[in-house]
């Protein structure tokens, strides 16, 4: 998959970092920036007759505030080398997701930087949008990480999954582009349904097809979870990033019990490409 159009999605109140990331990453890939500015108000308590002034002039303030915001992006933005366009979007927190998942449709990637990911209910919408109500594929920088223009080594981590096939194909244009791509299996079993007699085998073929320079990593968890495994096998072979499947189990599941991309979201220290 090439990328040609990416979605970022900004906090009116905290950008400047996420911007810059999302510049650098367009400028390197050649792609459109959508620049998707969004602030998410609170709904007004009580019936119409009692909404207080107070609650009408915070949401009047926010929308100013979101305003200015979009116009800054605009002009940091016409300063760079970058096509785009900004779009504003002052909605509820329980609509925002749907907000997002109509502008990620026409996406090909959707990156969110650092200070989004690290604001909790905008990164829950983000996901909950784009990734689950949209097919776009989304690219996650963790807190104190740089985004990652083109990443060297990469672990794609494998488990024969519909999930995890359609992340390596829409993953395919950092992992042709990568010097080495470690694909990963955690406590594998050879299955003539499944994974082979030879588990990593076929995708390592598959991708190798592609110019993916590939190495097929089988280990064995020792009775840990499984993202403290693939984390720990991501800083062994020293990886800018990792590929996976999202959610191989139903959301509501996943809320309730964790889950391998849940904890992946909240501890992972590199960049995390997911599809779903």
């Amino acid at each position: 998959m090439s990328i040609k159009t990416v979605l970022s999605v900004f906090n009116f109140a905290h950008f400047a970092e996420d911007l810059k990331g999302a510049i650098g990453f367009c400028e390197t890939h050649g792609a459109h920036l959508t620049a998707m500015v969004i602030a998410m108000g609170a709904p007004p308590m009580g019936s119409y007759e009692v909404i207080s002034t107070v609650w009408v002039e915070e949401r009047q303030r926010e929308i100013e505030r979101l305003a200015d915001s979009a116009s800054e992006i605009k002009a940091i933005l016409a300063k760079s080398e970058v096509y785009f366009d900004v779009q504003e979007i002052y909605t509820e927190f329980a609509l925002a997701d749907e907000d997002i998942a109509e502008r990620a449709l026409y996406a090909d990637l959707v990156l969110i930087g650092a200070q989004a990911a690290s604001d909790q209910d905008l990164r829950r919408r983000i996901i909950d949008g784009a990734l689950f109500q949209s097919p776009t594929p989304m690219l996650i920088i963790p807190q104190r990480t740089k985004v990652l223009l083109a990443p060297k080594t990469i672990l794609l981590a494998w488990d024969s999954s519909d999930e995890a096939s359609r992340a390596t194909r829409q993953a395919i244009a950092f992992l042709r582009a990568a010097q080495s791509v470690h694909v990963t299996l955690v406590d594998p079993q050879a299955s003539s349904s499944a994974s082979g007699e030879e588990p990593g085998a076929d995708v390592a073929t598959f991708l190798a097809r592609h110019g993916v320079k590939v190495d097929v990593d089988r280990i064995s968890s020792g009775g840990r979870r499984v993202d403290e495994v693939l984390r720990q096998h991501a800083v062994d072979v020293a990886a800018d990033m990792i590929v996976m499947g999202a959610y191989n189990h139903p959301r509501l599941q996943q809320r309730l019990f964790g889950g391998v991309t849940r904890s992946m979201l909240e501890e992972i220290q590199i960049p995390l490409f997911l599809a779903h």
